[in-house]
């Protein structure tokens, strides 16, 4: 039987368990070349990513085929304003998404699907977005994370059999990993999956579970406790909904997203064919990881569809609106708004086709492409959308339906400005994604010298580790020095009416200066390396700026090569590249000169009430409550929610 976990019992995790749980889940091996990682470590291999491939014939028809089905079908059955009042998506709505074949995009036509590639996926959750971020929000759920992916990557022939089929036309899906108290330190996963005879029971809570108020199908992550037999583990099962014992408790409402069917689901005594568990126990979090890869390039695209809307409201807006006799685009201090936006709207764009391509192809690792297009999209693209509602003044703060009930276009900038608040913390926050692209940026150092640094090591293992680091960075240290971006006719290919040649000669050259930046500060911190996290953010910061330079240039040639507004491309490739090289620069500056030791005596201070008096004169409308549910495992006391979609 299983045994319940009380929050007294949650696992007792210490700082560095934790992380050997993390690092146990991550891939430990560099099979395949990866452009990102050769940037960090000083080396611009742009033979890895131009000339820019596309899609074959085949899948590039089959995805504008369904890409016109789907635009037809947003335009005409889909009314985003209807389910931003209702906060909900019509069943109609979700019923003509399974009859167009939406929830199989991504699965093989074998299975059902429709088979399309990363490419052609992401164009049409940015077209689908485009009409109700709720809908992006609904199909990538289901494929990105959801049952779909996992079981394409680990399951074995016979759960793709029976599951598939029913994930491309009829079953939705979700993920759960998250609980109550367990956000990003999956060591105190405290959901556990308790072996007996051919079953597992399932006992535990989980939250913002994303399409689980309407799903058929979950992915749920559980403990699973080491005993003979068993070696025990965090581990993946497949999960039927409607399974006793499982009961979904709330439906989570946001300030964004209002559409999305998000939710609290408990697991009671849940009994779970061991045939439903997807691979070897403990390889739950590898199997989240892994998905996660390419899962995670869902949100770049909703970020891309997001900047070309505001760059069409703000173009259409500042012509029409006029200040002192000119219309407010051709102001300086708006001009230079709406030039931001388009210009990073192209990076976005150029940074998530990359990606997505090279996804497809795979014979690139693309774990830290993946990770920087969506760390960088998520920021840039909430940047846009604020400064969409600073172009749009009061209107902007205004809502579409409160400008409509006034007589004006109910442009619903505020509501993109909520909706895209949380990319900044979906499939891990950007502090997060920080950290989790710094440990493999930092890889190959630690592959050689890790030992050095860290502590509980023998002084035979720090030998070992000395001599190893010594032949490597021996070869290693002298090709920082010089290279191609100190001769003026490197990348010449890219030199034209407008010349991109200087940016990436930049990217070279900056990209050595990162890593001789990275090598000094594992030099000077060593083993304290790991707790700079504000150095650790500034320099994945840098190297998402360097990669979205690279693809900017390499899509601008592509477009060039292809005769599609070439020299426009080329344009907006420059201007992106000269504001990224500005903040670029700045992000160099703060790497030495910034406030992190001060800011940790304020925050010292803060926690022990030194400032409290700082917060007097004001009320608190929070009011009393635990900061966190009880999240005991047990019966459900609480009515079932689920609605699922049928």
């Amino acid at each position: 039987m299983s045994a319940s976990t009380t929050p007294s019992s949650r696992p007792a995790v210490t700082e560095r368990e934790a992380r050997e749980v993390a690092e146990a889940a991550r891939e430990q091996h560099w099979r395949k070349p990866s452009f990102a990682k050769e940037l960090f470590l000083g080396r611009f291999r742009l033979d890895l990513i131009h000339p820019h491939l596309l899609p074959d014939d085949e899948l590039a028809q089959r995805g504008e085929e369904f890409l016109a089905k789907l635009r037809d079908f947003v335009e005409t059955k889909v009314d985003g304003g209807l389910i931003e009042r209702e906060a909900r998506i019509p069943d109609e709505v979700i019923d003509g998404l399974k009859e167009l074949g939406a929830f199989g995009m991504k699965i093989d036509t074998k299975y059902g699907g429709l088979g399309l590639g990363q490419v052609y996926y992401n164009k049409a959750l940015a077209l689908a977005g485009s009409a109700s971020p709720a809908i992006g929000v609904l199909l990538s759920a289901h494929q990105s994370i959801g049952v779909p992916q996992p079981l394409k990557l680990f399951g074995t022939q016979e759960q793709r059999e029976r599951f598939l089929p029913r994930c491309a036309r009829t079953d939705i899906s979700a993920f759960l990993l998250t609980e109550p108290d367990v956000g990003s330190d999956p060591a105190r996963l405290a959901t556990t999956a308790v072996p007996d005879g051919d079953d597992y029971v399932l006992d535990g809570v989980k939250l913002w579970t994303t399409n689980g108020v309407v799903a058929d199908l979950l992915v749920v992550m559980a403990r699973v406790p080491k005993s003979e037999g068993h070696r025990g583990g965090i581990t993946a099962f497949v999960v039927e909904t409607n399974s006793p014992g499982v009961t979904v408790e709330n439906r989570n409402a946001f300030m964004g997203l209002r559409g999305i069917e998000n939710g609290v689901t408990r697991f009671h005594q849940v009994r779970v064919p061991a045939a439903n568990r997807v691979g070897e126990e403990g390889q739950g979090l590898k199997i989240a990881l892994t998905t996660l890869n390419t899962g995670r390039l869902s949100l770049p695209a909703s970020c891309v569809a997001a900047g070309k809307w505001c760059l069409k409201i703000a173009r259409e807006w500042s012509a029409a609106r006029e200040q002192w006799g000119k219309p407010v685009a051709h102001h300086e201090a708006v001009g230079s708004k709406i030039s931001f936006i388009a210009a990073t709207t192209f990076a976005l764009e150029a940074v998530t086709d990359l990606a997505s391509q090279m996804a497809d192809e795979d014979r690139n690792d693309i774990r830290i492409e993946g990770a920087l297009a969506k760390l960088y999209a998520s920021e840039m693209a909430w940047t846009m959308a604020d400064e969409l509602v600073q172009i749009r003044g009061g209107r902007g703060f205004e809502t579409a339906d409160s400008l409509r009930a006034r007589g004006e276009r109910g442009v619903p900038a505020e509501q993109l400005l909520r909706d895209l608040r949380i990319n900044r913390i979906f499939e891990g926050s950007t502090e997060i994604m920080h950290l989790l692209i710094a440990r493999e940026a930092v890889d190959a150092h630690l592959s050689v010298a890790g030992d050095l640094i860290d502590p509980e090591k023998s002084l035979g293992d720090k030998a070992r580790a000395g001599a190893n680091a010594g032949v490597f960075y021996a070869k290693w240290l002298p090709k920082l020095v010089a290279g191609p971006g100190q001769l003026p006719s490197s990348y010449g290919e890219f030199k034209h009416e407008v010349d991109l040649s200087g940016h990436l000669r930049y990217v070279e050259r900056t990209a050595r200066k990162l890593a001789r930046s990275t090598f000094y500060a594992m030099s000077r911190w060593q083993g304290r390396m790991e707790s700079k996290q504000g150095f650790l953010g500034r320099i994945v910061d840098i190297g998402a700026e360097l990669f979205a330079m690279s693809a900017s240039c390499v899509r601008a040639e592509l477009l060039r090569g292809q005769g599609d507004h070439g020299r426009e491309a080329y344009q907006l490739a420059d201007v992106f590249c000269r504001q990224a090289r500005i903040r670029i620069e700045e992000l160099f500056t703060r790497l030495w000169t910034n406030t992190d030791d001060l800011d940790r005596k304020v925050v010292k201070g803060v926690l022990s009430g030194t400032y409290e008096w700082l917060e007097q004169g004001i009320v608190d409308p929070s009011g009393d409550g635990p900061w966190i549910a009880d999240a005991t495992p047990g019966p459900s006391r609480k009515e079932n929610v689920h609605r699922p979609v049928r």
